[in-house]
């Protein structure tokens, strides 16, 4: 169920005077207002295919995974018909992803984790998650936000990198951004926000070559033009 969050009006305070509670309410209201409804741009069908979908994307595009996942699924929709795959299997269907080998690998051997450990389901919490094959704390969160509808911020490179550029956080690494961020978003809009700072990341707040001509935040950024 989804907890429905109202909008406070957005306001609009020079950038030095604004206090970091200030700083948080006025870039999560915009997103609220501009994008109600996030989701995950990964294409899956429930639990299984989403942590093997997520674990797919390491250093690759959400675009390319979908292209690769239908086939994989079919083939092997069950972390039984997994398990019973040779990596050489899986390798056909993922060989167009970053570091097929090493993930088909992962993919395999998390199988084999689930059928023996876990009664083929996929776990509810971030200690089972991550002693899974090839399973980080970021794959993790994901899937505990995404499936299990926890209130979980997974950290990737575009979330570490636009958390920083907006003051959200001085973390220098993934583990302390997360902290400030779980620090200061409410529960209810925490894997919301996951969504939002993410995807802004991915389409504006790129990290090579921002697009702060056209960036809403711009007048929230510590960094603006930065490249």
């Amino acid at each position: 169920m989804h907890t429905k969050t109202t909008v406070s009006h957005i306001v609009f305070l020079p950038l030095h005077t604004m206090t970091i509670k200030q700083r948080y309410e006025a870039i999560l209201n915009h997103f609220a207002a501009t994008q109600p409804d996030p989701t995950t741009e990964l294409t899956h069908s429930d639990p299984f295919s989403l942590l093997v979908a997520v674990m797919l994307s390491a250093q690759c595009t959400d675009k390319r995974v979908n292209l690769v996942t239908p086939s994989l699924m079919a083939a092997y929709p069950t972390p039984q018909a997994m398990a019973a795959a040779t990596e050489t299997d899986l390798l056909k269907h993922i060989a167009s992803v970053s570091y097929p080998n090493s993930k088909a690998r992962h993919l395999r051997q998390m199988a084999i984790d689930l059928v023996e450990r876990f009664n083929a389901q996929v776990p509810d919490n971030m200690q089972d998650l991550t002693s899974l094959a090839g399973v980080g704390r970021k794959t993790a969160n994901v899937v505990l936000g995404q499936a299990f509808r926890q209130a979980t911020i997974p950290v990737d490179t575009h979330v570490f990198r636009v958390a920083r550029r907006l003051g959200l956080s001085r973390g220098a690494n993934p583990q302390a951004v997360e902290r400030d961020l779980t620090r200061h978003i409410p529960e209810p809009l925490r894997f919301k926000a996951h969504h939002w700072i993410l995807l802004h990341g991915r389409y504006t707040c790129q990290a090579r070559k921002p697009h702060c001509d056209r960036c809403e935040l711009r007048q929230w950024c510590r960094n603006p033009e930065s490249a």
